[in-house]
């Protein structure tokens, strides 16, 4: 066990042999800590916490009461393999939120950044890859195996399907049922959702320029509705708009490797 001098731990929490905790971390009442498990600097976790597992948690992460950060997948193919979870810096993690460890089958390890929200019940599955400044609102939930990208925002009750993919800055709806991928910038609603348009409230928020914005909105139309099929209408995108980052980035994320199709408009 290594525990700086300068953690405080309260008398009733369990903190197993092996467990690693960082300077100024703070362990409430009742929180139990398992053997494998490191806590980075000034670290807290308020009362009722439990944190198991091969887990890494960041610094200046704080974790409200009931949080289930570490214990194992629900995944019945998952048989005690070697996993982990590795959460980064400043983050908040409300109360009764899940995170589980990665798969054997599925590369091992769940990842989330740094900077995220995670509110009141939401659920990170086995192999999801989280980044950067993300919002989870109350009960949202992930499959296995999702990828989050920086700046999405996923509003209350929304589900996202396991393998699906959401590229940078989108908008999930609150209620919304994710069941293929989301390009980047993408506003998605509806109880099966579709595509609705573009984030460009965020867009703006991010600094993003005038001239940016509206080529993208123009590369926007022209995907989803020309001639062609998605790849074809992509293809002749990216030859229209060669120097909108904006533009490259949603082609970038269409063409790359995925296992799901994408969210079109309704």
């Amino acid at each position: 066990m290594a525990i700086d001098s300068t953690a405080l731990i309260h008398p009733t929490a369990i903190v197993e042999g092996g467990a690693e905790i960082g300077a100024g971390a703070r362990i409430g009442p009742y929180c139990v800590i398992g053997p494998q498990v490191s806590l980075g600097p000034n670290v807290v976790l308020e009362s009722h916490v439990a944190v198991a597992g091969r887990t890494t948690i960041g610094e200046a992460t704080h974790i409200f009461p009931f949080a289930s950060i570490g214990h194992i997948p629900q995944d019945l193919k998952f048989h005690g393999e070697d996993v982990e979870l590795v959460i980064g810096a400043r983050n908040s993690i409300r109360e009764h939120t899940t995170m589980n460890p990665g798969t054997g089958a599925g590369g091992g390890i769940t990842r989330v950044g740094d900077g995220n929200l995670f509110m009141m019940s939401t659920h990170v599955a086995h192999d999801c890859i989280i980044g950067n400044n993300v919002i989870m609102a109350n009960n949202a939930t992930l499959g296995g195996h999702v990828v989050i990208e920086d700046n999405v925002i996923l509003g209350g009750l929304a589900a996202v399907h396991q393998f699906v993919r959401i590229g940078r800055g989108a908008m999930i709806g609150g209620l919304a049922g994710v069941v293929a991928d989301v390009i980047p910038y993408g506003s998605v609603m509806g109880e099966r959702a579709h595509l609705a348009g573009l984030n460009l409230v965020g867009l703006k928020r991010r600094g993003a320029g005038r001239e940016a914005i509206h080529g993208l909105r123009n590369a926007f139309t022209e995907m989803f509705e020309g001639e062609g099929n998605l790849q074809e209408r992509v293809r002749r995108v990216a030859e229209k708009f060669p120097d909108n980052p904006l533009v490259a980035e949603v082609v970038e994320f269409v063409t790359s490797q995925s296992s799901r199709s994408f969210t079109v408009p309704a």
